[in-house]
């Protein structure tokens, strides 16, 4: 993946990765070395206006959501996937963040589910790939605690899983084997955690064990966030300490941001196991062939 730099932001230095055993947290603990002083962009001192507005805008899409998603989601997918897509494009339209498909779409023309996976920078990744299909996304159990965001996830089927809790993770990969073997398409971040976009980590195995048990492709997806004029910048990640009001109102006061969204050719899982197929996977997200075609949304 092409180092990411905004305006007036060089290419972050990032300490050396040390090997997974010498990471804080041991080997299995989610990690990453990027910091907001370290990857970001100095913030903004213009654009309080329009994080005033645009604000309100999103408060009004969340308003929105919770009035139209759970009598959709009551009456099943074919009535809540159109919902869920539209109001993941008014997410994205009303933060400024314009969004441009290449290939797709995410679903393999067979039917059978997919195991959607993609790096992980911002906030803005989950409603890319909601613009583009009904993904059930994986999510930390702490979002199910976050105001109205968890309780729509909830509703919506998100699966909040527990980053630490080696003991569930069985249970997860059942569950998760389960809903691909349904047909369903399940997103995943398989570095665990965000990074700047700028570098990328290491892709955690166990929801590709799911692919593999299911006998379903793996989908791999290229999110690249660029300024107006297409300068790779990392000033929408959600890193280090940052909360997610930080981000989002970081997100807020810019101009505007495209978030290119490139889908890539099916992954098979073979005869890899889940190290295979995740390091395969792994290189078509951070080195894709170009889809033909082009599908722009409004944004």
């Amino acid at each position: 993946m092409p180092p990411h730099a905004g305006a007036g932001h060089r290419h972050p230095t990032h300490p050396t990765v040390p090997p997974a055993a010498q990471r804080p947290g041991g080997p299995w603990a989610a990690w990453s070395p990027c910091t907001a002083d370290r990857c970001l962009p100095a913030p903004a001192t213009t654009g309080r206006w329009r994080l005033v507005r645009r604000a309100a805008v999103l408060l009004a899409v969340l308003g929105l959501a919770l009035l139209t998603v759970p009598p959709a989601a009551a009456a099943g997918p074919r009535a809540l996937g159109p919902v869920l897509r539209a109001l993941h494009r008014a997410v994205l339209r009303g933060a400024g963040v314009r969004l441009v498909v290449r290939g797709g779409p995410l679903a393999p023309p067979d039917g059978r589910g997919a195991l959607v996976v993609a790096d992980h920078t911002s906030w803005i990744d989950i409603p890319a790939l909601g613009a583009l299909g009904p993904v059930t996304m994986l999510a930390k159990r702490e979002v199910r605690d976050w105001p109205l965001i968890g309780t729509l996830g909830a509703v919506v089927g998100t699966v909040f899983v527990h980053r630490e809790g080696l003991s569930r993770l069985p249970a997860t990969v059942a569950t998760v084997t389960g809903a691909l073997r349904s047909g369903a398409l399940v997103g995943v971040f398989p570095e665990a955690t965000t990074w700047c976009g700028a570098v990328g980590g290491d892709y955690r195995r166990a929801p590709f064990q799911a692919a593999i048990d299911a006998a379903v492709p793996v989908r791999p997806v290229t999110i690249a966030l660029t300024t107006p004029d297409g300068r790779p910048t990392t000033a929408a990640a959600f890193v280090g300490g940052q909360s997610l009001g930080d981000t989002l109102g970081r997100v807020l006061r810019l101009p505007g941001l495209v978030c290119e969204v490139r889908v890539g050719e099916l992954v098979e899982p073979g005869t890899d196991d889940r190290r295979g197929l995740a390091r395969r996977a792994c290189d078509h997200v951070r080195r894709p062939v170009p889809a033909p075609g082009v599908r722009a949304g409004p944004g």
